[in-house]
């Protein structure tokens, strides 16, 4: 009930915006980090029923998004893998003051296919180390969150320099996920979020403890480039809603207890 009451808002909202901001062929540009592309599947489809707007989303890394957006890439929303790619968009003035917002905190998993030796829920950390694990993908560390969070469990696991020489980098993590899908690597370090997607859902897994890598805060943030401001920032509103914050967390993303500007 309270779900649909919280939908039924926000489409008052988007329709009582000016005519503009809801014209026909209207559409929102969304750059996501891709462990979000299934969640954020859902959640566009439940607005753009609701609101009648197309969603326009792109995935990639947060670092190369980053990148983009301040070369003047047509984004009208950031949904960032980490908490700094926004913040400095903020600070150099490219983004809409006070929508910075914590949408997720994400979880890393070790994942094999079903038909791996290892039984990587029972050896943890000691299943990469197993001879049949020749290659181990992640996402790249230089311009990924989801990487640097990879490798920092790995060194704190104390197992970093063994393992190092079996890493294979994906562009992002989604194409990290790829490369166990495809057998080009035998085990990844991926997000739960993928792990418990319809095509991986089957393979074994191992959640990664999260005090074994800073926390992986995601945030996003409505940019100051965007040709429809009220729409991107009713569509944040919606993933702030009871149904948004339902969908996530139907994927496994935790929600934070606090906002950024909460915490002391």
């Amino acid at each position: 009930m309270c779900i649909w009451f919280g939908i039924l808002l926000l489409v008052l909202s988007v329709f009582l915006a000016p005519h503009e901001a809801r014209a026909p062929g209207n559409e929102i540009r969304i750059a996501a980090a891709a462990d979000l592309k299934f969640a954020m599947e859902e959640v566009s489809e439940q607005f753009e029923k609701a609101s009648g707007t197309k969603v326009n989303v792109t995935y990639g890394s947060s670092g190369n998004f980053f990148s983009q957006i301040q070369n003047g890439a047509p984004f009208d929303l950031f949904f960032s893998a980490d908490i700094e790619y926004p913040r400095k968009l903020a600070a150099a003035g490219l983004a809409e003051p006070g929508t910075l917002y914590e949408y997720a905190i994400g979880r890393i998993v070790i994942w094999m296919p079903a038909d791996a030796k290892v039984d990587v829920a029972r050896q943890g950390w000691k299943s990469l180390l197993d001879a049949s694990i020749e290659k181990i993908a992640i996402a790249n560390p230089g311009h990924a969150p989801y990487g640097r969070a990879a490798v920092a469990a790995l060194q704190r696991a104390d197992i970093y320099k063994q393992v190092k020489i079996k890493l294979v980098y994906g562009e992002n993590i989604s194409q990290a996920a790829q490369f166990v899908q495809s057998g080009s690597a035998q085990a990844g370090i991926v997000a739960l979020s993928l792990a418990i997607s319809p095509a991986m859902r089957d393979g074994k897994r191992w959640e990664i403890p999260a005090e074994m890598h800073p926390a992986i805060e995601q945030v996003a943030i409505v940019l100051k480039g965007a040709k429809n401001k009220e729409v991107a920032r009713a569509f944040l509103e919606f993933v702030k809603s009871a149904a948004g914050r339902a969908t996530l967390a139907r994927y496994s993303f935790e929600l934070p207890e606090r906002q950024i500007g909460q915490r002391r």
